[in-house]
Order: C-alpha cells, then structure tokens, then sequence
C-alpha cells in the first residue's frame, strides 16, 4: 500500500468514518441485552427468534408481548445464516426456557445469496443443537405460506416453502422437539397468505398475528411440558 494511502486510510480511520461490517446485525440488540434484567424476568422467559415476521409481530400486536416473560429478537430481512451468527448473543446468553425459531422464508428469496433448503434445515439443526445444549426447550415453526415474493417475483415459494415445511417437520419428528405449524392453519388455495391475513401476501396484518397466537402459544405450553 502506499504511503498516501495508508495515510487517507489513517485520516478516515481517525475521523470515524470507516466502520465495522456488522453483517449479522449483532449491534441490534446489544444494548437491549445488557439492561434485559431490569424489564423483563428471567423466570419462564421465552424469545421469539426470527426475521421481519417475528419483529413485525411486536410492531403490529404489541399487546401480545405485554405483560409477559416474551422477548422479541426479530430483525427483519435475515436469514437463517445470520441468524446463527447472532443465535448466542440473542438466546443462549438471555437464558430463556424456550425459544420460538422462525425463519426460512429469506433463504428461499435469496437474501443473503443462493441457497438450498438443507442448508437452510441444516441452520435451523444447528440453532436447536445450540439451544438443546444449553437447556433451552425448542419450538420450531413452518414457513408461513407465500405464493411469491414482491420483491424478488418468480422465485417459486409456492413449491419451495411446502418443501422446506415438510422437512422441518421431520425433523422436529426425528429430533423430539416440538413443530409449529403456522402454515396449514394460515394457506390459501394459491399456496400464499388472503390479503386480510398479510397485506403484500408475506408478512401478517394484525389479524394474521391474532391466527397465530394462540397457536405459539400452546407450542409454547407443549414445549415447556417436555422440559420438565
């Protein structure tokens, strides 16, 4: 390199002005962590982990999340490959008694790149592996139904999310954890979402989030039953 650059280099390094890549979004919640103690109790703790589904879910229905042990770690666009990356910080360090894993849906629209679905399944393996480790029960969700992406049209979430559910539910089968499924309560003829369920045919209105609830929670119920 030379000198003048390392020189600019110096100078934008000093001024701020180059940051770190942060591609897993750790910084997200990294002061939330820290003071979690003081707002939320650790008994019966529960963190629903996800991408723009699940954090949309504490934006649309708030009063879902009041008044109990629930954490929300939603961020939304990620994937299953970012979100092992921050599964430690996110769960295992809050020492929740269950988390509620939800995610696939960016994989299979090519969020971070190309992927297949056993990877995305080999992700979701990992994080329960990681969860199982440390005492955390495990509620693993279906992919909820969408007949395409708006933003990225033509990529066949008609076919693939099905695919990808049915081997999450067999692993949750072969592994003994417990399986959400979001989906078959929630599809419509076309393999996506009614409008009156998601607006863009993706992500929940408050009537899709009101579906969903009592269906979480009693995954919630099945999966603290299995802890004890």
């Amino acid at each position: 390199m030379k000198r003048t650059n390392v020189i600019i280099f110096l100078a934008v390094l000093l001024s701020g002005q180059l940051t770190a890549q942060d591609w897993a979004q750790l910084a997200e919640f990294r002061n939330e962590n820290l003071s979690l103690d003081e707002k939320v109790t650790k008994e019966g703790r529960v963190v629903f982990f996800g991408n723009s589904i699940t954090i949309g879910w504490l934006q649309t229905m708030p009063s879902f999340f009041e008044g109990k042990p629930y954490i929300n770690r939603g961020i939304g666009g990620q994937t299953t490959p970012q979100m092992l990356v921050r599964f430690r910080q996110d769960v295992i360090d809050l020492k929740p008694r269950v988390v509620v894993i939800l995610a696939g849906t960016n994989d299979i629209a090519g969020n971070t790149g190309p992927m297949t679905l056993q990877e995305t399944l080999d992700n979701l393996i990992s994080m329960t592996e990681l969860a199982r480790a440390n005492g955390i029960a495990v509620v693993l969700c279906s992919v909820l139904p969408a007949s395409d992406y708006p933003w990225r049209p033509g990529l066949r979430p008609d076919i693939k999310i099905p695919e990808l559910n049915t081997m999450i539910k067999e692993y949750t089968e072969q592994a003994g954890v417990v399986y959400l499924d979001y989906f078959s309560a929630m599809v419509n003829e076309n393999k996506g979402l009614d409008p009156d369920l998601a607006h863009d045919g993706v992500h929940p209105t408050r009537k899709g989030y009101e579906m969903m609830a009592p269906l979480a929670e009693s995954a919630i119920e099945q999966a603290l039953r299995q802890s004890e």
